[in-house]
């Protein structure tokens, strides 16, 4: 899929050598918005307004015949820089204390303070990466504080400011910003030079900033965060809530919205001829890479790339030319036999790590750059009503999560990190669903590593026919969260599914918008996914009108508490399976809830046993139909956070987990979860 692109950025496609290559826009040019207007001066836009487009200008271009993602005019990089270093390459870390500052009246533009002359001096203070909802809110953890008190509810805007000492020897060097994530939008400057705006709390995103960042200077870099508020008044009863058509989610929705700068940050220096991106897929013995090559130079490259499939794949380095334009992208594809590569399984999830290397010259020449990538060799197919990886059927016995804790909020430490994953293995489940937003990296390395499968979601959630329709015909912030989603954890084995969306609104007669949004996503990640994984969504209904464009069918269910019984499950499955009958089923959730030490009839609601019950009821009759039923993903491995005033008397904490939030005591559902078995060789 290749999007329409403005006349200055039309892609222009020609063969050289081994590689193709398409043209860079020259800087500011990068930091131009997706409709091609000019960069925006030192004061730059008001984040609240919206461009005609979604203000990263995410797209796709076919480079040589592999369909490339670019944001703000470039390749949309590796973010491997939290945790990897190339030899290549300079970093320079932003985790760290930045000065901090609530803007309530939105005066901060006005006022300067992006510019590196304004007094910051009696600013606060923040922690890079952290969420400002725990900067000060007692008790936000506890199911006894108050509600509707501290930072957890200031929303709008906040600016963070900082100073670098720019290395001189970045002089000819190409550099750009790297964030991990921003909630809920972001605008960054350097001294008062704006590099331009993103939009989605969750996806990480790296500016170009080689025009702004003067090697051998100290420089102010400011960045303004804004979060919408959720509600009006957060105690009204009922509240009201605060929409905006064009963000996503559009309207207040079932888990907290973390916000500030609440994932990793970096300046990355690479050089003027470097490897974007490396994309591989590897099953049944043989490995294809595509390298992605950028020249920021003036002069084009002609050199070479060395791609080694690593230690215990069985196969050699692979030399392949590579002749790149000066100002362009290009490709390098290479394939390869790796008839010694063990497969990944959750099993034996055995990982291997492919190496490219780019130099100058046809023979040997100097090193000009590297990039490495950790993948699995594994085959997952779809057909005759089943899931299957290697050739085995599964059944997913899976749980929904959130990524938070009582102490950190989104902002998790890797000790955090472990601790949490380890519930999802310790219960034994073999699958997690990423519900409505993607994760941190270190989860789905962690993932690769455990040998856990893994459904990644993106922030759709909750939209209606008007958003659906906007966002596909005009705004395209739905199909960029999937493009990048596709296109950053393309390489994870563990990732088998991609989720499209989460219980968005079917009108009486909207259902031809609803089939060309999810058409449109799917288009997306199907471009850039050498894989083919497998499509689906978490319907809110199992009548969903867009079943047949879904690889796997996912619908959440909730009898026996929002509705029906817990025995309409199975027939229910039947039904579907009648319509859909070579289509796999996965119920994308399903839960109820309980209070911690509330004991009793397992018929009475609120009460752990009824909570375990029901689980169990529902597993039963997904397991007895596992020849169609692909899993089952439980709603949820832990009480999370959230703003809706229906759980204001547990201070927002809804308590449908396994495990409570803050103390992460399980209930008696974890041990029906964990004792529930799936069927043999499943």
């Amino acid at each position: 899929m290749t999007e329409s692109i403005p006349p200055s950025r039309r892609t222009v496609v020609t063969a050289l050598g081994a590689a193709a290559f398409v043209a860079l826009p020259a800087w500011p040019e990068t930091a131009r918005a997706a409709d091609g207007a000019a960069t925006a001066d030192a004061n730059g836009p008001v984040l609240d307004t919206h461009p005609a487009t979604e203000p990263s200008g995410t797209h796709v271009r076919d480079v040589g015949g592999t369909n490339v993602v670019f944001q703000y005019g470039t390749v949309l990089p590796a973010f491997d820089g939290w945790r990897t270093h190339e030899p290549t390459r300079d970093y320079l870390s932003l985790d760290k204390r930045w000065r901090f500052r609530f803007d309530p009246a939105d005066h901060g533009l006005d006022e300067g303070w992006q510019s590196p002359h304004h007094d910051d001096r009696g600013w606060g203070r923040i922690d890079v990466p952290a969420a400002w909802d725990l900067l000060d809110t007692p008790g936000f953890g506890s199911e006894t504080a108050p509600f509707g008190q501290g930072t957890a509810f200031t929303d709008g805007y906040a600016w963070y400011r900082t100073t670098v000492d720019v290395p001189a020897s970045w002089r000819a060097r190409h550099v750009r910003i790297a964030f991990l994530a921003a909630g809920y939008s972001a605008e960054v400057w350097v001294d008062g030079t704006h590099l331009g705006k993103h939009e989605g709390a969750n996806s990480p995103f790296a500016l170009p900033a080689a025009g702004a960042l003067r090697p051998g200077t100290r420089q102010t870099i400011a960045v303004r965060v804004f979060r919408r508020a959720s509600y009006t008044d957060y105690t009204a009863s009922p509240p009201q809530p605060v929409t905006d058509d064009h963000e996503i989610p559009y309207k207040p929705v079932d888990y907290w919205p973390y916000a500030g700068l609440t994932r990793s940050a970096w300046i990355e220096a690479v050089p003027q001829v470097t490897l974007a991106k490396l994309l591989v897929s590897a099953a049944r013995g043989r490995l294809e890479a595509h390298a992605v090559i950028e020249n920021h130079g003036t002069s084009d490259f002609d050199g070479q790339v060395t791609l080694d499939p690593g230690r215990e794949s069985g196969g050699s380095p692979v030399v392949v030319p590579a002749r790149i334009a000066a100002r362009s992208a290009g490709v390098v594809r290479v394939v390869l036999r790796i008839p010694g590569a063990p497969r990944w399984s959750p099993a034996s999830p055995r990982t291997l790590t492919a190496r490219a290397t780019l130099t100058a010259g046809r023979h040997s020449g100097p090193r000009v750059d590297t990039l490495s990538t950790v993948y699995g060799v594994r085959e997952l197919t779809v057909g005759e009503a089943q899931l299957r990886l290697n050739g085995r059927p599964l059944l997913l016995k899976g749980l929904n999560w959130h990524e938070e804790t009582a102490a950190h909020g989104r902002a998790m430490t890797p000790t955090e990190y472990d601790r949490e994953l380890g519930h999802i293995t310790a219960v034994g489940a073999n699958f997690i669903r990423n519900c409505v937003y993607n994760r941190h990296p270190y989860v789905y390395d962690w993932a690769d590593a455990h040998g856990v499968l893994v459904m990644d979601d993106i922030d759709t959630m909750w939209l209606n026919t008007a958003q659906e329709k906007l966002q596909t015909e005009r705004y395209g912030l739905a199909r960029a969260l999937a493009l990048t989603m596709a296109w950053n954890q393309h390489n994870h084995p563990s990732v088998i599914l991609w989720g499209l969306q989460n219980e968005s609104e079917i009108d009486a007669d909207g259902a031809p918008v609803y089939r060309a949004w999810l058409a449109d996503m799917k288009a997306a990640v199907k471009a850039v996914d050498l894989t083919a994984r497998p499509v689906t969504w978490a319907s809110n209904t199992s009548n969903d009108p867009a079943f047949d464009l879904a690889d796997v069918i996912g619908f959440n269910e909730y009898f026996g508490y929002f509705y029906g019984k817990d025995a309409d499950l199975g027939p229910t499955l039947d039904a579907v399976h009648a319509k859909y009958p070579g289509k796999p089923i996965l119920i994308t959730e399903n839960g109820t809830w309980s209070v911690a030490g509330t004991h009793g009839p397992d018929t009475t609601q609120g009460t752990e046993e009824w909570q375990a019950a029901s689980f169990t009821a529902h597993w039963n009759q997904v397991a007895a139909r596992s020849e169609f039923v692909a899993g089952f993903t439980y709603w949820v491995l832990k009480d999370y956070k959230q703003r809706a005033g229906y759980n204001q008397a547990y201070n927002g904490i809804s308590v449908m987990g396994l495990l409570t939030f803050d103390e992460e005591r399980p209930k008696l559902v974890y041990d029906a979860f964990r004792k529930a078995a799936r069927p043999k060789g499943r």
